[in-house]
């Protein structure tokens, strides 16, 4: 063995919204990885018990038989909550293996096949002149690209007024030399995501990102076949078994699944496997901490299929300073140039965590909850 027996898997909930996890062996190495589920974190650490009862004391090296044992053992499989869990259980794994044989994870998932990744950062906005100033910040960042809401709140069926703002604020984008991503978020139903779709599309933006929920499928193809703007979803895809119907029927461009949602590294490679095998390309969800970033850049440049990553640095929130990079004591592993980030070469997954700030922001580290947004007659609407 190149380590000994698991003896800890602790977690970390810490501000904003992240829970980091940490696995430490009989001989003192430990790794790092990232369960954040954000609105649902005392589920995931109370999905963890189990995890704990199963895996102390056994082998870490055993990745995968460690991923069969927690996914089929549970009996009841799947969903967010579980497969958060075994996704920061997955990840740390991951991290121990590597530094243990002093190698970047990317060199166990069979060697880098590209040098940098390309990379996008979130801007907010409600005004053409509000998306300008972000995208600036963007671009002085490094950052060529970048993605912002479709629309801030939309009925079932609305005004078609109501999309021109958003074609505005595109357009301002554009403007600046800048490729945008369009994210609906599951908040456009479709009457509006149809029209919205052909508004968009003579402006070329990069891709639409779950133009309709997931839980849709039959409308997602019937408006693949309605617009040439590549689709993508993903984000609530929480295995392969979840990506089967897309793949199959051909309804989605760009997959993004969230490496800590979505089974950790050990799913996400063999869902961009599969997606591969149908033309389809990853480009991992990722508005989250350091190791769960750490983790997406591992995939990245090991995956021929991977196209561009999504990160959350400086200001994708409000965070309270609590930027992705300060929970990091090598923040320079994630600096931008021309869009993209240079390979992480470090061990594992090449994060240096900052672990006396983790445990001393997680003691009173307070629950996040999801905002209520309410539409003007008063029913609620997607966040």
């Amino acid at each position: 063995m190149l380590t000994s027996p698991i003896t800890k898997i602790e977690t970390f909930p810490v501000p904003p919204r992240w829970l980091f996890v940490r696995v430490e062996t009989e001989d003192g190495r430990i790794g790092w990885g990232e369960a954040s589920l954000e609105g649902h974190t005392e589920a995931v650490e109370g999905a963890f018990a189990s995890l704990r009862d199963r895996f102390i004391g056994s082998d870490p090296e055993r990745i995968e038989d460690v991923w069969q044992t927690a996914y089929r053992l549970g009996f009841y499989r799947g969903g967010p909550v579980l497969m958060s869990a075994l996704s920061g259980l997955d990840q740390a794994l991951w991290d121990l293996k590597g530094k243990a044989l002093n190698v970047p994870v990317y060199q166990l998932l069979g060697g880098r096949v590209r040098d940098f990744v390309p990379v996008y950062a979130w801007i907010g906005g409600d005004r053409p002149s509000d998306v300008v100033e972000a995208a600036r910040v963007r671009k002085a960042q490094g950052f060529t690209c970048v993605k912002m809401n479709g629309t801030e709140d939309m009925g079932w069926l609305d005004s078609p007024r109501s999309l021109d703002a958003t074609v505005g604020r595109l357009e301002a984008v554009k403007a600046e030399g800048m490729d945008a991503g369009l994210d609906f978020h599951g908040r456009v139903h479709k009457p509006m995501a149809k029209q919205l779709a052909r508004a968009l599309e003579p402006l070329r933006p990069l891709f639409i990102e779950e133009p309709l929920l997931s839980e849709h499928p039959e409308a997602i193809e019937q408006l693949s076949k309605l617009t040439t703007i590549p689709i993508a979803l993903g984000e609530r895809l929480y295995s392969r078994w979840d990506i089967k119907p897309f793949l199959q029927a051909a309804s989605v461009d760009i997959l993004q699944p969230d490496l800590s949602h979505a089974g950790g590294i050990s799913e996400v490679r063999r869902m961009a496997a599969m997606a591969e095998a149908y033309d389809v390309a990853i480009a991992p969800h990722c508005p989250l901490g350091p190791i769960a970033l750490a983790a997406c850049m591992q995939v990245a440049l090991s995956t021929p299929n991977f196209v561009i990553q999504e990160m959350s640095l400086g200001i994708h929130y409000n965070t309270g300073g609590h930027d992705l990079l300060s929970y990091m004591s090598n923040p320079e592993i994630y600096d931008v140039k021309d869009g993209m980030v240079a390979a992480l070469n470090g061990p594992g997954l090449g994060v240096e965590v900052n672990e006396d700030k983790v445990r001393r922001l997680s003691r009173d580290c307070p629950p996040w909850r999801n905002p209520v947004w309410r539409g003007p007659d008063g029913f609620v609407r997607e966040w």
